[in-house]
């Protein structure tokens, strides 16, 4: 399992540079040098960021940043990625294709992503599934499927008919939970 916290600074060393921060979990992991080299260096192709190995994380934006974290993650090679609130501390714009950068890695590396998120959209974009939560305590409110495609983009996706049905019961059920109503209870 791998993390990508909402505080990307926090979890990335400023005196190493980009390379060695994605690098340091292999270490870790007992992988040889080469075979470091060779997931540190597909990583960071993967999330655009190969032209800046050599930069300390200081160096970069936000966005950039984040990358990093998402890069570490996906070269430790996890099954299970989990994504707290990973793009709460970026602009929209930056959010939008971090977004699109999940669902590429996913798709791609076929790596189970369980992705915390207080925004409904967001959820409904990147889920197939989402699990609403109820208020305290917490328990598993609903199981809601997401009926769309697994190709996305943002504009289409965000104007269909079905992302705006989707949302509409995401939202719904958490004006449920809110009011404080629990699994089994009539609504």
């Amino acid at each position: 399992m791998a993390v990508v916290f909402q505080e990307y600074g926090r979890s990335l060393f400023p005196w190493l540079t980009v390379r060695k921060n994605v690098e340091l979990p292999l270490k870790e992991k007992g992988l040889a040098r080469a075979a470091r080299a060779a997931k540190v260096d597909a990583a960071l192709e993967s999330v655009g960021l190969h032209d800046s190995a050599d930069a300390h994380p200081w160096q970069l934006s936000g966005g950039m940043q984040q990358r990093v974290a998402i890069a570490r993650a996906v070269a430790y090679e996890p099954s299970v990625l989990l994504m707290d609130e990973p793009f709460a501390a970026v602009d929209a714009q930056t959010r939008a294709d971090l977004e699109d950068l999940v669902r590429k890695l996913w798709q791609q590396l076929g790596v189970t992503v369980l992705f915390v998120t207080h925004d409904i959209d967001e959820s409904v974009y990147l889920g197939q599934r989402v699990l609403v939560l109820s208020n305290r305590p917490t328990v598993v409110l609903e199981d809601v499927r997401i009926d769309l495609p697994d190709h996305r983009t943002q504009l289409e996706t965000r104007s269909s008919a079905q992302f705006t049905e989707a949302r509409s019961h995401v939202y719904g059920l958490i004006q449920l939970a809110k009011s404080g109503h629990r699994p089994g209870q009539e609504r």
